[in-house]
């Protein structure tokens, strides 16, 4: 085993937090926090400690492979592979247009690098259609933030006075840095306060010092009555309001109206209780909130995060420490612009993002705009899309689906090629999570194995697809490679003279950083060559915080960004860039949206809830556990306990049902049926059952036997119920029934 501690990150959560290892032979000996990480701090969760069993997956693919006729696949070469691939998306290009080729993916929670270099492939090709797992949680949220302040916004935990939670339970899916001993702080220190929102008695929600128990698809009802507390009560900072927002008057008029006692019931929230809670978060000098997959995968989800945000807007807790805030980004997740609609069925396309939900229905039509050819890297939309049915079917259809990963997916299953790629501990590899203020990092991470033979990085399989395009020669890339060997100011003015001069370099960007500046760069890293025009765009956007940081310009933070192992700072923010932040031109919160005050008008009108007597209870389909961590790790190996996944049902249920312990039970929804596990737990209400999420992958063990340990929570999900702003899904609110498999056993062996 190697004696150095080698710098990387964590690769299973989008905080990414540092990490450093000892390596033994190709395997991950050793694991523990990097205190030099910038923003973690020697900071880990336990799941970080599992990491070898995604390096040493026994189901790592090795060789490109093409289908057979019959389904089964043969191995071919890189050559064969790329060759045939270039041209069946030429042929559907030329024959149907580009944009019938569609994208998926970009990368899984630590691999964002492969999906920089996708659109020089795809942009000559004409394809403009994409989406990935964003789309399936937060596009409801960018919609409102793009009206509010035209970006995202991120709570300083770590010193807010009140922390909000909001179908949040950060202990177990972290998502800010150093979530646990954040959390840990709050609880013990008696001047702060924790405020959770939340059907389930969470992990967070058992720390805090309020838990409005909300029934189930209730959230909105709950919020409503918080936002109309704060403004029926006088209790808004009316000073801020004054300077920094448009259209309070509009938002208060409808919160005045709304009958705070009557949605308190309705939500299944003590009425005094939720009074409480407003007036706390109201007396705070700082608040942040956060909200996450149980309202946004949740019915009302984009009206919810409309409300929640009323919370702090309305106390006006923004642009102080402790408060929301406006951010620097290093490399945008989502695409800027208004909302567009999907080629076949018309769906929103918020955020560059057509709604996964209605991909299937994209495919599988007659429509002369519909999908036929598909390219999925790093992602699996065969099982993380509601309907994996549907989806199964959706991408049988195609006349051509391409699939890059490491590993035998269930997507990959579905594919007509299928592209091995370097594992994230192979190569140069980055993530675009970049969310914090005041202080903000980049992590590039350098690779602690050579690439597993026969595999290769993303940002190589995206080179090589590109060259086989023909549409870049190396006449056109000379003046480029000739100025990187002269170092970072002949390369930007060489950059910029070529650019002007070839427009067909500016379709192919990342291919042409690649191919003429990554050679230049050591250790492996030429897949980073993509970041020295990120780097120069953080620079020029936000030149202020990048000085502050400690970079001169644009070529000095690239360069920190490669020689940093453990992560860089890359802005370093004043409280007051808040408002400079907001892309409005009076840097004013534009808080009316006629649709969201429609919605808070309907509640009057309508009720939680969308059970039925056939199907009674509400499953949450994909909640978040010790062992978790959606399908990066197939190998069941690394979970200590809850192997199977068990559907968790509460105390009464179970009684009622006649479910015990450790038994079977069946779950039926309109959608599909599945067995699994019982799990009686006190934290769940009567009427409300959960799966885990990133369960059901099947597994193919050394001896070659396949298991599929749990349930696949989108075998009982239905593509049609999704949120009618964005189209996320509701897959935390799925009406089902609960049976005792057990008995049913018994009877059939009577």
């Amino acid at each position: 085993m190697s004696a150095d501690w080698h710098p990387t990150a964590c690769i299973l959560c989008e905080c990414n937090c540092g990490i450093v290892v000892q390596t033994d032979g190709g395997h991950l000996a050793k694991i523990r926090g990097d205190k030099d990480h910038p923003t973690s701090r020697g900071y880990t969760c336990n799941k970080a400690l599992r990491l070898d069993h995604y390096q040493n997956n026994p189901s790592r693919l090795t060789s490109p492979l093409r289908r057979r006729p019959d389904g089964s696949y043969q191995e071919i070469d890189w050559d064969t592979a790329v060759t045939e691939i270039a041209a069946g998306f030429k042929r559907i290009a030329e024959t149907y247009g580009g944009n019938k080729i569609f994208y998926y993916g970009g990368g899984g929670q630590g691999n964002h690098l492969g999906g920089a270099y996708s659109s020089a492939f795809l942009k000559p090709l004409g394809s403009r259609y994409r989406s990935n797992a964003l789309a399936q949680e937060k596009t409801g949220e960018y919609w409102v933030d793009a009206h509010f302040y035209g970006g995202h916004t991120r709570g300083e935990f770590e010193h807010a006075e009140v922390s909000v939670f909001v179908g949040k339970n950060p202990w177990m899916s972290q998502s800010f840095p150093r979530a646990r001993t954040v959390l840990n702080e709050i609880a013990k220190d008696p001047a702060r306060s924790m405020i959770v929102i939340d059907p389930v008695l969470t992990d967070t929600a058992k720390m805090a010092d309020f838990h409005l128990r909300v029934k189930p698809g209730a959230d909105a009802w709950c919020l409503a009555a918080l936002a109309a507390v704060l403004v029926q009560e006088n209790i808004c900072d009316e000073a801020f309001l004054a300077d920094h927002v448009d259209g309070a008057d509009v938002v208060r008029d409808v919160l005045r109206t709304v009958p705070i006692d009557d949605y308190a019931k309705h939500s299944g929230v003590d009425n005094e209780l939720l009074r409480a809670v407003a007036r706390r978060i109201a007396a705070a000098d700082s608040v942040s909130v956060f909200e996450d997959l149980g309202v946004q995968q949740a019915p009302n989800s984009t009206l919810c995060s409309y409300l929640d945000k009323l919370l702090w807007i309305l106390t006006g807790s923004f642009a102080k420490r402790g408060g929301q805030h406006l951010h620097s980004t290093f490399a945008p997740l989502f695409s800027p612009g208004g909302v567009g609609r999907s080629p076949v069925t018309g769906s929103p396309i918020i955020a560059g993002l057509v709604p996964s939900n209605v991909v299937p229905q994209e495919i599988l039509t007659n429509h002369p705009d519909r999908f036929r050819a598909m390219i999925v890297e790093s992602s699996n939309p065969a099982h993380s899309i509601a309907d994996s049915q549907a989806c199964r079917a959706a991408f049988e259809s195609l006349e051509l689906l391409v699939v890059i990963d490491v590993a035998m997916t269930e997507t990959a299953r579905l594919a007509h090629y299928v592209l091995p790629a370097a594992s994230q501990f192979e190569k140069a590899e980055a993530t675009f999570f970049n969310l914090e203020f005041p202080h903000n990092t980049f992590h590039l991470r350098h690779p602690l194995f050579e690439p597993l033979p026969g595999t290769l990085p993303e940002p190589e399989i995206w080179a090589r697809l590109v060259r086989a395009l023909g549409i870049v020669s190396d006449d056109d890339l000379r003046p480029l490679r000739e100025a990187a060997e002269q170092g970072r100011d002949a390369y930007t003015q060489a950059f910029l003279t070529e650019l002007g001069a070839n427009p067909a370099l500016g379709k192919v960007l990342p291919y042409a950083l690649y191919e003429t500046l990554g050679p230049t760069l050591p250790d492996n890293l030429k897949g980073a060559a993509a970041l020295w025009g990120l780097a120069q765009k953080a620079a020029i956007t936000y030149p202020d915080a990048v000085r502050r940081a400690g970079h001169a310009d644009g070529n000095a933070l690239f360069d920190a960004i490669l020689n940093t192992r453990s992560g860089v700072t890359f802005s370093v923010h004043e409280y007051a860039d808040d408002f400079a932040l907001i892309s409005h031109p009076d840097h004013k919160i534009r808080l009316e949206m006629p649709e969201m005050l429609d919605e808070i008008r309907a509640l009057r009108n309508t009720r939680p809830g969308l059970t039925t007597p056939e199907f009674p209870i509400v499953l949450s389909a994909g909640e978040r556990r010790a062992f978790t961590a959606n399908d990066i790790i197939r190998d069941p190996a690394w979970r200590k306990r809850d192997t199977d996944g068990a559907l968790r049902v509460s105390v009464e249920d179970a009684e009622a049902l006649g479910l015990v312990d450790g038994g079977r039970a069946r779950i039926t929804t309109a959608a599909g049926s599945a067995e699994a596990r019982v799990e009686i737990s006190a934290t769940m209400q009567p009427g409300h059952a959960a799966l885990p999420n990133g369960y059901g992958l099947d597994f193919v063990d050394t001896d070659g036997a396949v298991r599929v340990p749990g349930v696949a929570p989108n075998e009982l999900t239905s593509a049609e119920w999704r949120d009618a702003y964005a189209g996320t899904p509701w897959h935390k609110h799925v009406p089902a029934r609960i049976e005792n498999a057990q008995s049913d056993l018994a009877t059939a062996s009577a």
